[in-house]
Protein backbone atom coordinates (compact mmCIF):
# COMPACT_ATOMS: atom_id res chain seq x y z
CA UNK A 1 0.00 0.00 0.00
CA UNK A 2 0.87 3.68 -0.21
CA UNK A 3 0.22 5.54 2.33
CA UNK A 4 0.18 9.29 2.72
CA UNK A 5 0.00 10.79 5.97
CA UNK A 6 -1.23 14.59 6.77
CA UNK A 7 -0.25 15.63 9.76
CA UNK A 8 0.55 19.01 12.03
CA UNK A 9 3.63 17.74 13.78
CA UNK A 10 6.63 15.04 13.27
CA UNK A 11 10.00 14.99 14.54
CA UNK A 12 12.32 15.76 13.94
CA UNK A 13 10.42 18.84 11.81
CA UNK A 14 8.21 19.98 14.59
CA UNK A 15 6.88 18.73 17.88
CA UNK A 16 4.64 19.78 20.60
CA UNK A 17 3.67 16.03 21.53
CA UNK A 18 3.15 12.84 21.40
CA UNK A 19 1.87 13.13 17.54
CA UNK A 20 4.92 14.29 16.28
CA UNK A 21 5.89 11.23 17.56
CA UNK A 22 3.99 8.99 15.69
CA UNK A 23 4.09 10.56 12.31
CA UNK A 24 7.68 10.87 12.38
CA UNK A 25 8.14 7.08 13.59
CA UNK A 26 4.82 5.18 12.29
CA UNK A 27 5.90 5.52 8.64
CA UNK A 28 9.12 4.91 8.90
CA UNK A 29 8.05 1.31 10.45
CA UNK A 30 5.27 0.67 7.57
CA UNK A 31 7.86 1.76 5.00
CA UNK A 32 10.53 -1.72 6.88
CA UNK A 33 7.27 -3.86 6.32
CA UNK A 34 7.20 -2.76 2.60
CA UNK A 35 4.80 -0.16 1.97
CA UNK A 36 5.38 3.14 0.76
CA UNK A 37 4.91 6.18 3.10
CA UNK A 38 4.74 10.27 2.26
CA UNK A 39 3.94 12.59 4.72
CA UNK A 40 2.82 16.40 4.38
CA UNK A 41 3.63 18.75 7.31
CA UNK A 42 3.10 22.84 6.94
CA UNK A 43 6.65 24.43 6.51
CA UNK A 44 6.86 25.84 9.97
CA UNK A 45 9.85 27.65 10.33
CA UNK A 46 11.73 25.06 12.83
CA UNK A 47 11.00 22.48 9.85
CA UNK A 48 13.08 24.33 7.30
CA UNK A 49 15.65 24.79 9.77
CA UNK A 50 16.04 21.28 10.96
CA UNK A 51 19.03 20.44 9.11
CA UNK A 52 17.78 18.16 6.32
CA UNK A 53 18.15 18.94 3.20
CA UNK A 54 15.15 20.67 1.08
CA UNK A 55 14.18 20.60 -2.64
CA UNK A 56 11.85 22.62 -4.48
CA UNK A 57 9.27 20.38 -6.26
CA UNK A 58 8.34 22.86 -8.79
CA UNK A 59 4.85 22.38 -8.16
CA UNK A 60 3.22 25.53 -6.46
CA UNK A 61 -0.49 26.90 -6.96
CA UNK A 62 -3.23 29.56 -5.50
CA UNK A 63 -5.70 28.38 -3.29
CA UNK A 64 -8.61 30.78 -2.66
CA UNK A 65 -8.85 32.21 1.00
CA UNK A 66 -12.25 33.64 0.87
CA UNK A 67 -11.69 36.26 -1.94
CA UNK A 68 -7.60 36.41 -1.06
CA UNK A 69 -5.46 34.41 -3.39
CA UNK A 70 -2.79 32.57 -1.05
CA UNK A 71 0.25 31.55 -2.93
CA UNK A 72 1.96 27.64 -2.12
CA UNK A 73 5.07 26.07 -2.59
CA UNK A 74 5.71 22.14 -1.96
CA UNK A 75 9.35 20.97 -0.81
CA UNK A 76 10.71 17.90 -0.25
CA UNK A 77 12.92 16.02 2.17
CA UNK A 78 13.01 12.45 2.97
CA UNK A 79 13.41 10.35 6.34
CA UNK A 80 14.96 7.12 6.65
CA UNK A 81 17.37 6.91 4.03
CA UNK A 82 14.94 8.00 1.51
CA UNK A 83 12.46 5.22 2.43
CA UNK A 84 9.89 7.65 3.41
CA UNK A 85 9.46 11.34 1.42
CA UNK A 86 8.08 14.08 3.65
CA UNK A 87 6.40 17.04 1.49
CA UNK A 88 6.63 20.87 3.34
CA UNK A 89 3.50 22.74 2.16
CA UNK A 90 5.41 26.17 2.47
CA UNK A 91 3.39 29.82 2.90
CA UNK A 92 6.06 32.03 5.10
CA UNK A 93 2.37 34.53 5.89
CA UNK A 94 1.32 31.08 7.59
CA UNK A 95 3.91 28.79 8.86
CA UNK A 96 7.06 31.48 9.39
CA UNK A 97 6.44 31.57 12.86
CA UNK A 98 8.65 30.84 16.26
CA UNK A 99 5.84 28.44 17.67
CA UNK A 100 3.52 26.20 15.77
CA UNK A 101 0.04 27.34 17.25
CA UNK A 102 0.24 30.51 19.59
CA UNK A 103 2.53 32.45 21.44
CA UNK A 104 2.67 33.86 24.86
CA UNK A 105 -1.17 35.73 24.50
CA UNK A 106 -2.67 32.63 23.42
CA UNK A 107 -3.83 30.90 19.90
CA UNK A 108 -2.82 32.83 17.16
CA UNK A 109 -6.21 33.90 15.77
CA UNK A 110 -6.15 32.48 12.61
CA UNK A 111 -5.42 28.80 13.13
CA UNK A 112 -8.30 27.98 10.92
CA UNK A 113 -7.26 29.84 8.15
CA UNK A 114 -4.08 28.07 8.38
CA UNK A 115 -5.02 24.76 8.78
CA UNK A 116 -7.42 25.01 6.25
CA UNK A 117 -5.20 26.34 3.95
CA UNK A 118 -2.69 23.67 4.85
CA UNK A 119 -5.60 20.48 3.82
CA UNK A 120 -6.46 21.85 0.97
CA UNK A 121 -2.99 22.15 -0.25
CA UNK A 122 -2.41 18.71 0.81
CA UNK A 123 -5.30 17.23 -1.47
CA UNK A 124 -3.90 19.65 -4.00
CA UNK A 125 -0.70 18.84 -4.15
CA UNK A 126 -1.19 14.88 -3.71
CA UNK A 127 -2.92 15.16 -7.21
CA UNK A 128 -0.42 17.61 -9.16
CA UNK A 129 2.49 15.17 -7.50
CA UNK A 130 0.55 12.33 -9.05
CA UNK A 131 1.07 10.22 -5.89
CA UNK A 132 -1.24 7.21 -6.12
CA UNK A 133 -2.76 7.09 -2.29
CA UNK A 134 -4.12 3.76 -0.81
CA UNK A 135 -4.65 5.34 2.42
CA UNK A 136 -4.94 8.96 2.89
CA UNK A 137 -4.48 8.92 7.13
CA UNK A 138 -5.22 12.23 8.83
CA UNK A 139 -4.19 13.42 12.27
CA UNK A 140 -6.03 15.53 14.36
CA UNK A 141 -8.07 18.26 13.61
CA UNK A 142 -5.43 20.21 11.73
CA UNK A 143 -6.15 16.99 8.73
CA UNK A 144 -9.88 16.95 10.00
CA UNK A 145 -10.73 18.40 6.34
CA UNK A 146 -9.12 15.70 3.93
CA UNK A 147 -11.50 13.01 4.72
CA UNK A 148 -14.45 15.74 3.91
CA UNK A 149 -12.95 16.51 0.80
CA UNK A 150 -12.20 12.94 0.00
CA UNK A 151 -15.38 11.45 0.71
CA UNK A 152 -17.67 14.33 -1.24
CA UNK A 153 -15.13 14.69 -4.21
CA UNK A 154 -14.09 18.18 -3.78
CA UNK A 155 -12.55 19.00 -7.23
CA UNK A 156 -13.02 15.54 -8.66
CA UNK A 157 -9.45 14.98 -7.91
CA UNK A 158 -8.09 11.65 -9.53
CA UNK A 159 -6.56 10.20 -6.46
CA UNK A 160 -9.86 9.70 -4.62
CA UNK A 161 -10.86 7.09 -6.86
CA UNK A 162 -8.72 4.48 -5.37
CA UNK A 163 -8.15 6.04 -2.01
CA UNK A 164 -9.49 5.24 1.80
CA UNK A 165 -9.35 7.54 4.72
CA UNK A 166 -8.38 6.85 8.29
CA UNK A 167 -8.47 9.90 10.76
CA UNK A 168 -6.64 9.22 13.99
CA UNK A 169 -7.82 11.00 17.19
CA UNK A 170 -5.02 11.59 19.78
CA UNK A 171 -6.71 13.71 22.29
CA UNK A 172 -10.27 14.47 21.99
CA UNK A 173 -10.09 17.89 24.01
CA UNK A 174 -8.54 19.51 21.19
CA UNK A 175 -10.96 20.17 18.59
CA UNK A 176 -10.26 23.00 16.42
CA UNK A 177 -13.63 24.51 16.92
CA UNK A 178 -14.14 27.99 15.17
CA UNK A 179 -17.40 30.25 14.48
CA UNK A 180 -19.52 29.01 12.08
CA UNK A 181 -18.87 31.87 9.24
CA UNK A 182 -15.06 30.66 8.95
CA UNK A 183 -16.97 27.83 7.31
CA UNK A 184 -16.06 29.75 4.34
CA UNK A 185 -12.41 29.08 4.51
CA UNK A 186 -12.95 25.34 3.72
CA UNK A 187 -14.48 25.88 0.21
CA UNK A 188 -17.25 23.30 1.12
CA UNK A 189 -20.87 23.73 0.59
CA UNK A 190 -23.10 24.83 3.18
CA UNK A 191 -25.07 22.00 2.86
CA UNK A 192 -22.11 19.76 4.79
CA UNK A 193 -22.76 22.47 7.85
CA UNK A 194 -25.06 20.02 9.94
CA UNK A 195 -25.06 18.50 13.14
CA UNK A 196 -24.13 15.10 11.18
CA UNK A 197 -21.49 16.51 9.93
CA UNK A 198 -19.80 20.05 10.53
CA UNK A 199 -21.63 21.96 12.48
CA UNK A 200 -21.22 21.21 16.71
CA UNK A 201 -23.11 23.91 18.85
CA UNK A 202 -23.54 26.91 16.01
CA UNK A 203 -19.25 26.19 15.38
CA UNK A 204 -17.82 24.90 12.92
CA UNK A 205 -15.44 21.57 14.30
CA UNK A 206 -12.85 20.33 12.28
CA UNK A 207 -12.06 17.20 14.41
CA UNK A 208 -15.87 16.02 14.15
CA UNK A 209 -15.29 16.84 10.56
CA UNK A 210 -12.74 14.26 9.88
CA UNK A 211 -14.73 11.76 12.29
CA UNK A 212 -17.89 12.28 10.27
CA UNK A 213 -16.05 11.85 6.68
CA UNK A 214 -13.66 9.00 7.27
CA UNK A 215 -14.02 5.55 6.20
CA UNK A 216 -12.39 4.52 9.81
CA UNK A 217 -11.38 6.47 12.76
CA UNK A 218 -8.32 5.10 15.08
CA UNK A 219 -7.52 6.57 18.49
CA UNK A 220 -4.09 6.02 20.34
CA UNK A 221 -5.59 3.58 22.87
CA UNK A 222 -8.58 0.36 22.95
CA UNK A 223 -9.74 1.81 26.43
CA UNK A 224 -9.32 5.45 24.99
CA UNK A 225 -11.45 4.42 22.13
CA UNK A 226 -14.39 3.34 24.32
CA UNK A 227 -13.82 6.37 26.72
CA UNK A 228 -14.78 8.53 24.16
CA UNK A 229 -18.13 7.24 23.13
CA UNK A 230 -19.29 8.21 26.74
CA UNK A 231 -20.57 11.48 28.14
CA UNK A 232 -17.80 11.72 30.73
CA UNK A 233 -14.23 11.38 27.73
CA UNK A 234 -16.74 12.45 24.90
CA UNK A 235 -16.13 15.89 24.82
CA UNK A 236 -19.31 16.68 23.58
CA UNK A 237 -18.79 14.51 20.54
CA UNK A 238 -19.38 11.16 21.91
CA UNK A 239 -22.66 10.80 19.97
CA UNK A 240 -20.92 11.12 16.84
CA UNK A 241 -18.67 8.45 17.60
CA UNK A 242 -21.08 5.77 18.99
CA UNK A 243 -22.82 6.63 15.46
CA UNK A 244 -19.26 5.35 14.23
CA UNK A 245 -18.18 2.60 16.89
CA UNK A 246 -18.34 -0.15 14.46
CA UNK A 247 -15.25 1.88 12.76
CA UNK A 248 -13.51 3.08 15.81
CA UNK A 249 -10.27 1.17 16.95
CA UNK A 250 -7.63 1.55 19.44
CA UNK A 251 -4.12 0.80 18.52
CA UNK A 252 -1.32 2.08 21.53
CA UNK A 253 2.01 4.14 20.19
CA UNK A 254 4.87 2.36 19.95
CA UNK A 255 8.29 2.99 21.85
CA UNK A 256 11.15 3.83 19.63
CA UNK A 257 13.54 1.51 21.45
CA UNK A 258 16.33 3.13 19.63
CA UNK A 259 16.28 5.76 21.53
CA UNK A 260 14.25 4.65 25.10
CA UNK A 261 15.94 1.59 25.97
CA UNK A 262 18.48 0.85 29.14
CA UNK A 263 20.95 -0.91 27.52
CA UNK A 264 22.04 1.36 24.72
CA UNK A 265 21.04 4.97 26.27
CA UNK A 266 23.55 7.41 25.94
CA UNK A 267 22.28 9.83 28.64
CA UNK A 268 22.73 6.55 31.78
CA UNK A 269 25.86 6.69 34.16
CA UNK A 270 25.41 2.92 33.68
CA UNK A 271 23.76 1.22 30.79
CA UNK A 272 21.72 -2.17 32.06
CA UNK A 273 19.54 -4.75 30.84
CA UNK A 274 17.07 -7.01 32.50
CA UNK A 275 19.87 -9.13 33.30
CA UNK A 276 21.70 -6.68 35.65
CA UNK A 277 19.04 -4.05 36.48
CA UNK A 278 19.68 -4.73 40.22
CA UNK A 279 23.13 -3.24 39.64
CA UNK A 280 22.12 -0.70 36.78
CA UNK A 281 19.48 0.84 38.53
CA UNK A 282 21.43 1.31 41.72
CA UNK A 283 23.81 3.15 39.78
CA UNK A 284 21.47 5.57 38.01
CA UNK A 285 19.38 6.38 41.04
CA UNK A 286 22.92 7.33 43.04
CA UNK A 287 23.95 9.50 40.24
CA UNK A 288 20.46 10.95 39.45
CA UNK A 289 20.13 11.89 43.69
CA UNK A 290 23.37 13.37 43.48
CA UNK A 291 22.19 15.47 40.39
CA UNK A 292 19.28 17.36 41.17
CA UNK A 293 20.77 17.40 44.87
CA UNK A 294 18.87 15.00 47.30
CA UNK A 295 20.70 12.99 49.68
CA UNK A 296 22.28 9.43 48.16
CA UNK A 297 20.32 6.56 50.21
CA UNK A 298 19.72 3.56 48.16
CA UNK A 299 17.47 1.91 51.02
CA UNK A 300 14.42 5.41 50.56
CA UNK A 301 11.71 4.10 47.41
CA UNK A 302 12.66 7.80 44.86
CA UNK A 303 9.50 8.09 43.12
CA UNK A 304 10.28 10.02 39.58
CA UNK A 305 6.96 12.46 37.62
CA UNK A 306 7.96 13.72 34.53
CA UNK A 307 5.37 15.88 32.71
CA UNK A 308 2.78 19.07 32.17
CA UNK A 309 1.89 20.50 35.57
CA UNK A 310 -1.90 20.40 34.75
CA UNK A 311 -4.98 19.21 35.76
CA UNK A 312 -5.43 16.66 33.55
CA UNK A 313 -2.13 14.83 34.25
CA UNK A 314 -3.30 14.54 37.89
CA UNK A 315 -1.59 17.05 40.26
CA UNK A 316 -4.76 18.20 41.55
CA UNK A 317 -4.42 15.05 43.43
CA UNK A 318 -0.85 14.87 43.33
CA UNK A 319 -0.44 18.36 45.29
CA UNK A 320 -2.28 17.74 48.15
CA UNK A 321 -0.78 14.35 48.54
CA UNK A 322 3.04 15.76 48.67
CA UNK A 323 1.90 18.58 51.06
CA UNK A 324 0.05 15.95 53.58
CA UNK A 325 2.68 13.12 52.60
CA UNK A 326 5.90 14.45 52.46
CA UNK A 327 6.80 14.86 56.47
CA UNK A 328 5.31 11.62 57.19
CA UNK A 329 6.51 9.02 53.83
CA UNK A 330 10.17 8.50 53.67
CA UNK A 331 10.34 8.62 50.22
CA UNK A 332 12.29 10.65 47.73
CA UNK A 333 10.22 12.93 44.51
CA UNK A 334 11.88 13.82 41.57
CA UNK A 335 9.82 16.16 39.49
CA UNK A 336 10.29 17.67 35.76
CA UNK A 337 8.15 19.75 34.19
CA UNK A 338 6.18 22.84 33.83
CA UNK A 339 2.85 24.42 33.43
CA UNK A 340 0.33 26.19 35.46
CA UNK A 341 1.61 28.46 37.80
CA UNK A 342 -0.29 27.49 40.84
CA UNK A 343 0.86 23.78 40.77
CA UNK A 344 4.74 25.63 40.11
CA UNK A 345 4.57 27.84 43.52
CA UNK A 346 3.30 25.06 45.71
CA UNK A 347 5.93 22.46 44.60
CA UNK A 348 8.40 25.16 44.74
CA UNK A 349 7.51 25.45 48.33
CA UNK A 350 8.03 21.91 48.58
CA UNK A 351 11.30 21.81 47.54
CA UNK A 352 12.52 24.90 49.51
CA UNK A 353 10.76 23.44 52.53
CA UNK A 354 12.07 19.74 51.84
CA UNK A 355 14.70 19.85 49.53
CA UNK A 356 15.82 16.26 51.50
CA UNK A 357 12.73 14.93 49.69
CA UNK A 358 11.63 16.60 46.96
CA UNK A 359 13.34 17.54 43.69
CA UNK A 360 11.78 19.64 41.40
CA UNK A 361 13.25 21.01 37.84
CA UNK A 362 10.65 23.29 36.27
CA UNK A 363 11.79 22.83 32.76
CA UNK A 364 11.84 20.19 30.45
CA UNK A 365 15.18 18.18 29.45
CA UNK A 366 15.60 15.50 27.48
CA UNK A 367 18.69 14.19 29.36
CA UNK A 368 17.19 14.55 32.47
CA UNK A 369 14.10 12.46 31.57
CA UNK A 370 16.27 9.91 30.44
CA UNK A 371 17.87 10.02 33.98
CA UNK A 372 14.52 9.77 35.90
CA UNK A 373 13.38 7.49 34.63
CA UNK A 374 16.98 5.00 34.52
CA UNK A 375 17.02 5.87 38.36
CA UNK A 376 13.40 6.19 39.91
CA UNK A 377 12.35 2.74 41.64
CA UNK A 378 8.54 4.26 40.59
CA UNK A 379 7.19 6.87 38.06
CA UNK A 380 3.42 8.39 38.91
CA UNK A 381 1.22 8.79 36.12
CA UNK A 382 -2.22 9.61 37.93
CA UNK A 383 -4.28 11.35 34.92
CA UNK A 384 -7.11 12.29 35.11
CA UNK A 385 -7.92 10.86 31.33
CA UNK A 386 -4.86 9.91 28.87
CA UNK A 387 -5.03 9.09 25.61
CA UNK A 388 -2.13 6.58 25.21
CA UNK A 389 0.93 7.90 27.49
CA UNK A 390 4.60 7.10 26.71
CA UNK A 391 6.44 7.70 30.09
CA UNK A 392 4.44 4.39 31.50
CA UNK A 393 5.64 2.44 28.38
CA UNK A 394 9.73 4.32 28.42
CA UNK A 395 9.57 2.90 32.81
CA UNK A 396 8.23 -0.39 32.13
CA UNK A 397 11.66 -0.79 29.92
CA UNK A 398 13.82 0.82 32.64
CA UNK A 399 12.69 -1.24 35.00
CA UNK A 400 10.63 1.53 37.06
CA UNK A 401 7.50 0.59 38.32
CA UNK A 402 4.35 2.61 37.33
CA UNK A 403 1.82 4.16 39.78
CA UNK A 404 -0.88 4.99 37.32
CA UNK A 405 -4.64 5.79 37.10
CA UNK A 406 -6.72 3.48 34.99
CA UNK A 407 -7.58 5.16 32.47
CA UNK A 408 -6.79 5.24 28.64
CA UNK A 409 -3.91 3.93 27.06
CA UNK A 410 -2.37 3.53 31.43
CA UNK A 411 -4.41 0.81 31.62
CA UNK A 412 -4.09 -1.01 28.55
CA UNK A 413 -0.35 -0.54 29.20
CA UNK A 414 0.07 -1.41 33.02
CA UNK A 415 -1.51 -4.44 34.44
CA UNK A 416 -2.37 -3.58 38.13
CA UNK A 417 -0.38 -6.23 41.38
CA UNK A 418 -3.23 -7.88 43.17
CA UNK A 419 -3.46 -11.73 43.77
CA UNK A 420 -4.62 -12.48 40.71
CA UNK A 421 -1.87 -11.03 38.39
CA UNK A 422 0.73 -12.08 40.93
CA UNK A 423 -0.50 -15.59 40.87
CA UNK A 424 -0.25 -15.40 36.78
CA UNK A 425 3.07 -13.48 36.65
CA UNK A 426 1.16 -10.77 34.70
CA UNK A 427 1.41 -7.92 37.10
CA UNK A 428 3.68 -4.74 36.08
CA UNK A 429 2.40 -2.02 37.93
CA UNK A 430 0.22 -0.29 40.45
CA UNK A 431 -3.50 1.33 39.17
CA UNK A 432 -6.08 2.94 41.08
CA UNK A 433 -9.82 3.08 39.94
CA UNK A 434 -11.32 6.10 41.56
CA UNK A 435 -9.82 9.48 40.25
CA UNK A 436 -10.01 10.71 43.78
CA UNK A 437 -7.24 11.84 46.58
CA UNK A 438 -7.64 8.89 49.15
CA UNK A 439 -7.46 6.35 45.96
CA UNK A 440 -4.02 7.71 44.88
CA UNK A 441 -2.49 8.26 48.59
CA UNK A 442 -3.69 4.35 49.00
CA UNK A 443 -1.85 2.90 45.53
CA UNK A 444 1.03 5.03 46.57
CA UNK A 445 1.40 3.16 49.54
CA UNK A 446 0.85 -0.26 47.91
CA UNK A 447 4.21 0.58 45.84
CA UNK A 448 5.97 1.91 48.72
CA UNK A 449 5.22 -0.97 50.87
CA UNK A 450 5.62 -3.62 47.87
CA UNK A 451 9.35 -1.52 47.13
CA UNK A 452 10.30 -1.80 50.87
CA UNK A 453 8.80 -5.28 52.28
CA UNK A 454 8.71 -8.12 49.19
CA UNK A 455 11.45 -7.70 47.42
CA UNK A 456 10.90 -10.87 45.31
CA UNK A 457 7.25 -9.45 44.25
CA UNK A 458 9.24 -6.14 43.33
CA UNK A 459 11.44 -8.27 41.31
CA UNK A 460 8.85 -9.73 39.64
CA UNK A 461 7.45 -6.30 38.27
CA UNK A 462 10.29 -5.30 37.35
CA UNK A 463 11.10 -8.18 34.97
CA UNK A 464 7.91 -8.45 33.82
CA UNK A 465 7.51 -4.83 32.71
CA UNK A 466 11.49 -5.26 31.17
CA UNK A 467 10.83 -7.94 28.90
CA UNK A 468 7.68 -6.66 27.21
CA UNK A 469 7.29 -5.29 23.58
CA UNK A 470 5.62 -2.21 23.56
CA UNK A 471 7.70 -1.21 19.65
CA UNK A 472 6.51 0.43 17.14
CA UNK A 473 6.74 -2.85 14.78
CA UNK A 474 3.45 -4.05 16.88
CA UNK A 475 1.79 -0.89 16.47
CA UNK A 476 2.50 -0.57 12.75
CA UNK A 477 0.86 -4.11 11.76
CA UNK A 478 -2.18 -2.84 14.33
CA UNK A 479 -2.52 0.03 11.63
CA UNK A 480 -2.17 -2.31 8.35
CA UNK A 481 -5.13 -3.85 9.76
CA UNK A 482 -7.00 -0.67 10.21
CA UNK A 483 -6.22 0.36 6.81
CA UNK A 484 -7.06 -2.75 5.71
CA UNK A 485 -10.59 -2.40 7.31
CA UNK A 486 -10.61 0.98 5.94
CA UNK A 487 -10.31 -0.19 2.20
CA UNK A 488 -13.07 -2.48 2.89
CA UNK A 489 -15.82 -0.41 4.44
CA UNK A 490 -14.90 1.64 1.47
CA UNK A 491 -15.43 -1.16 -1.07
CA UNK A 492 -18.73 -1.89 0.62
CA UNK A 493 -19.90 1.70 -0.19
CA UNK A 494 -19.19 1.00 -3.99
CA UNK A 495 -16.45 3.42 -3.78
CA UNK A 496 -13.33 1.13 -4.91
Amino acid sequence: MHVVMAAAEAIPFAKTGGLADVCGTLPLKLAEQGHRCSIFIPAYKRALECGLPMVDTHISFVVDMVGRPMAARILKTTLGNGSVDVYLVDQPLYFDRDQLYGDYRGDYRDNCERFCFFSRCVVEAIERLRLPVDIIHCHDWQAGLIPAYHKTNFRDFQWYRNAASVMTIHNLAYQGRYWQHDMGLTAMDWQYFNWQQMEFYGDLNLLKTGIAFSDYVTTVSPSYAMEIQTPAFGCGLDGTLRVRGNRISGIVNGVDYDVWDPRNDIHLAQRYSVDNWQAGKARNKSDLQRLVGLPERADVPLIGLIGRLAEQKGWDLVKPLLEQTVDSIDAQWVILGNGEQRFANALSELARRRPDRVALRLEFSDPLAHKIEAGSDMFLMPSRYEPCGLNQLYSLRYGTVPIVHATGGLIDTVNNLNEASLATGTATGFSFQNYDFESLKECVQRGIDTYSREPKVWATLVVKGMTQDWSWTNSASAYESAYRRARELAAIEGRL
